[in-house]
């Protein structure tokens, strides 16, 4: 008989997995907490917006506190290189180790499969161009799209030049890799010259392999999911991944199990156990792995979360760029933030509160605000009136 489990034993699992509950210490930081954290989520999105600070680096912020950004960035851009760049969860920060479990969607790009119609058909049809491209990095590398001539494409933002074409089926291909950033631009270069030559030159697993040991990934760093949430956190297809959860069920890595009102079948990683609590407040960003499923955010703690950015402004809910914020195992409210870097304020302009939220939810969040602001080096917080939480919410703002 399938095990069954409650829904609210189901979200401690899910928040243990990914590391929340641990006590913070107060002690600095350093690559070691942060390899703790990754050992967690297994990657950290990447997205360009900078309302408040770039998303990859907020997961490390909701689970160890305020720590110098400069690790990540040292650990993208410098020797001992430990984080590469791919699409696994979109774009994304992997440890280098999984560099090897990467070959197989790199191999498939290069035959213009797993990569959007619009890129697959530019590979076909420019491969001579694609060519030159690569030997343009090989020779001159590290070197930015912007640094071809005619790179600037039509069509306003998203209108990308054929080198910008080249240099993005490249990297799909894995036939060239980020070297560094300047600003949010790419600076490319060969993998041989960016990925540590210990993990480089390993042998490239089987597929069937690979995608096991993502799914596995996958599954601790959900605790218990659907086969549409391990496929999902690192984009894989029913084809791809159905036969391996099979076979990891068969092998013990995974257990079947049924979670109180959900309709799908679910599986627990194997050994998970269930905490008897989890306690602690953080900020997420929109793209933390704890919510970037947003039907399984739904599922696991009753939060309907949607992303407003491209939503006209008198159309949207909360706001544009809005964070949800985690208290013990509820998301008990949300805040529309935006960092003013020039006049060195976080601004909040909304604050919700979820249904049933406790009473001490805006001396919490003050302090987390206040946490906040001084990681991102910003003198204060500053609250408009926008949202049922402001009023005591700039009220426990300065008592904290």
């Amino acid at each position: 008989m399938t095990p069954q489990i409650s829904l609210a034993s189901a979200r401690r699992i899910a928040l243990a997995a990914q590391g929340f509950g641990e006590r913070r210490s107060d002690a600095a930081r350093t690559w070691r907490h942060m390899s703790a954290v990754l050992a967690r989520t297994g990657l950290f999105q990447i997205d360009s917006v900078s309302a408040v600070v770039r998303a990859h680096y907020m997961p490390a912020f909701s689970r160890l506190g305020a720590y110098p950004r400069r690790l990540i960035d040292d650990a993208a851009a410098r020797r001992p290189r430990r984080l590469f760049e791919y699409w696994a969860h979109e774009a994304s920060y992997l440890p280098v180790e999984t560099w090897p479990l990467m070959q197989w969607r790199m191999h498939d790009a290069r035959d213009n499969r797993g990569i959007y119609g619009g890129l697959a058909r530019f590979g076909r049809e420019r491969a001579d161009y694609i060519e030159t491209i690569f030997r343009k990095v090989e020779a001159e590398g590290p070197l930015a799209a912007s640094a071809i001539d005619g790179q600037k494409g039509e069509g306003g933002w998203w209108g990308w030049s054929d080198a910008k074409h080249a240099f993005e089926w490249l990297f799909w291909a894995g036939r060239i890799t980020t070297a560094s950033r300047r600003g949010f631009e790419r600076l490319y270069d060969l993998p041989e010259r960016v990925i540590p030559r210990a993990i480089h030159d390993q042998p490239t697993p089987a597929r069937a392999d690979a995608i096991r040991r993502l799914l596995k990934i996958s599954a601790d760093a959900l605790g218990v999911a659907t086969a549409a949430d391990l496929r999902d956190y690192f984009r894989l297809s029913p084809n791809q991944a159905d036969g391996r959860i099979a076979e990891l069920v068969e092998n013990g890595d995974l257990v079947p199990v049924k979670v109180e009102g959900w309709s799908q079948k679910a599986f627990l990683a194997a050994g998970t156990r269930v905490p008897r609590r989890i306690r602690g407040s953080a900020l997420l960003a929109p793209f933390d792995p704890l919510i970037w499923e947003r039907g399984r955010t739904e599922r696991l703690f009753g939060f309907r979360y949607r992303i407003e950015i491209y939503t006209p402004a008198h159309k949207r809910t909360h706001g544009y760029y809005v964070l949800p914020w985690l208290l013990d195992e509820a998301l008990a409210a949300r805040l529309d933030l935006k960092a003013d870097r020039a006049a060195r304020v976080l601004r909040m302009n909304g604050a919700f509160a979820e249904e049933g939220a406790p009473r001490h939810v805006a001396q919490s969040l003050a302090r987390d605000l206040r946490l906040m602001a001084e990681w991102l080096d910003l003198d204060d917080v500053v609250v408009t009136d926008r949202g049922d939480l402001a009023p005591a919410l700039a009220e426990a703002l300065r008592t904290t």
